[in-house]
């Protein structure tokens, strides 16, 4: 195999070193899903990885994509082994185009540049996943990911209008348009938007750009118990009230917030929503305002507008990095993603309480609360098989909790590994049964990203 990968993307394109492959076995959690790679290519074109899907193809070998490995649910793990193609190399930014408001860039692309870039020029990319720092934008558009905006501009999804992408044969297809409507034949582009790696390999995305909002203003409550927030989340959205963030967060985060920001927050407070709206700066702080007295009449005990931007973003920064800061505190976390309809996140809030208090987890709820998408958390001080075990219970508790709520197993990280075994619970046999014939028809030989999305026993 090293011969013929050198061949085709040259001898620093690819690696079969142990100590390389490494760090190819899992994704950014390690516990639930790890494989071994037999390979790793790095190709600098399109065409090179053309070449390495068809070779992957008529020599049967698993072919598993990968882009920064900053997912949570092992998508880009090499379960069956085969070669890892790593997208890092295709990084270019083609165009940013002001007239049309789009932009064409590669897969390889770290979300945080192509950001910057955009924003260089007066536009706006909202979707922003946690780890947009290293993302990359084909593994945000292979699994839909989103982000805190979510609640005002929607995900990755809403922003696909086209993609360039190599099917596991090798030959390659350019799907959709840069026109903003589009009615031409299945909609391909929003079928690969989400499979997962599963399909066919994603190489470029052209993107819809926004104008950039002109302001921001931050507002923050802390709530003294999880559902007083989770109602005032509720509350406000009935009211018609779209902040562009709307973050629901936990008593331990307090605590970490507490080491950057000043003056301190009531830790004895169980819950905090953090809040931000844009759009002129008189509007912003105006809808800052009115959140902020909402929160006041409904009892929050400390309620703050940031109208400055220089404090207002370390609040953000802190959200930002929230999860590796509470991270460095416990052995380990075990983390969902399940979204409900956001008139049942009180009910959510208070079933995820109630399995916490039955199963004598620490467990703890965070999350994108103003579209829904919950992060339940479980935090272990030890590890154990035996932790372990409850812990996945608990967790599958939580996960059947909000599906009984009109809810869905996965809001933005995906279903990977680590949630095949709900998929029937959300979609019923039928559907799968419709994806595993969708996918024999994109990859009949069964190489693309093989032990993904259902499990094992359930393959066609």
């Amino acid at each position: 195999m090293a011969k013929d990968l050198a061949r085709l993307v040259g001898p620093e394109g690819f690696s079969t070193d142990p100590e390389d492959l490494l760090v190819y076995r899992h994704d950014a959690i390690a516990y639930f899903a790890q494989g071994d790679p037999e390979a790793v290519v790095l190709p600098t074109d399109t065409a090179q990885a053309a070449a390495v899907m068809a070779y992957a193809s008529q020599n049967h070998i698993p072919l598993t994509p990968r882009g920064a490995g900053s997912g949570l649910s092992g998508g880009c793990t090499p379960v069956q082994g085969g070669i890892v193609l790593d997208t890092k190399r295709l990084k270019g930014i083609q165009e940013i185009n002001r007239g049309n408001l789009t932009a064409k860039a590669q897969a390889g692309v770290v979300l945080a540049d192509f950001q910057q870039a955009v924003e260089a020029q007066g536009f706006f990319y909202p979707p922003d996943p946690q780890s947009k720092s290293v993302c990359t934008l084909g593994g945000n558009v292979a699994t839909r990911a989103g982000g805190p905006r979510a609640v005002k501009y929607g995900t990755t999804g809403n922003y696909v209008l086209g993609l360039e992408a190599v099917l596991p044969n090798g030959e390659l297809i350019r799907t959709g348009s840069a026109c903003v409507k589009h009615s031409a034949g299945y909609d391909l582009t929003h079928l690969l938007t989400g499979s997962e790696g599963t399909l066919a390999l994603i190489t470029q995305a052209t993107l819809r750009l926004l104008p950039k909002p002109p302001a921001t203003c931050t507002a923050l409550a802390v709530c003294p118990s999880m559902e007083m927030a989770a109602r005032i989340v509720s509350e406000t959205i009935a009211n018609g009230v779209v902040p562009s963030m709307l973050e629901l967060l936990t008593t331990a985060s307090l605590a970490v917030f507490n080491k950057f920001v000043s003056p301190p927050l009531p830790e004895e407070g169980e819950a905090c929503l953090l809040m931000e709206f844009d759009g002129t700066a008189q509007e912003a702080l105006r809808q800052a305002q009115e959140m902020a007295k909402a929160c006041r009449d409904m009892g929050a005990m400390d309620v703050r507008v940031v109208s400055q931007p220089e404090e207002a973003a370390v609040y953000w920064m802190v959200r930002s990095r929230l999860y590796p800061l509470v991270v460095s505190r416990f052995k380990r976390l075990v983390t969902e993603d399940v979204t409900v309809p956001r008139d049942r996140i009180p009910e959510f809030a208070a079933k995820v309480q109630r399995i916490a208090e039955e199963t004598g987890l620490s467990m703890g709820l965070t999350g994108h609360a103003g579209d829904g998408n919950m992060h339940p958390t479980i935090r272990m001080d030890e590890i154990s098989d035996e932790l372990q075990q409850r812990a996945d219970q608990g967790m599958a508790k939580v996960i059947k909790a909000g599906l009984a709520l009109g809810g869905v197993i996965s809001g933005e990280h995906g279903v990977g590994v680590h949630k095949a075994q709900f998929l029937e619970l959300e979609l019923g046999q039928e559907q799968i049964k419709l994806m595993q014939r969708i996918k024999k028809a994109f990859d009949p030989k069964g190489i693309m990203n093989p032990g993904k999305l259902w499990p094992p026993e359930m393959e066609g």
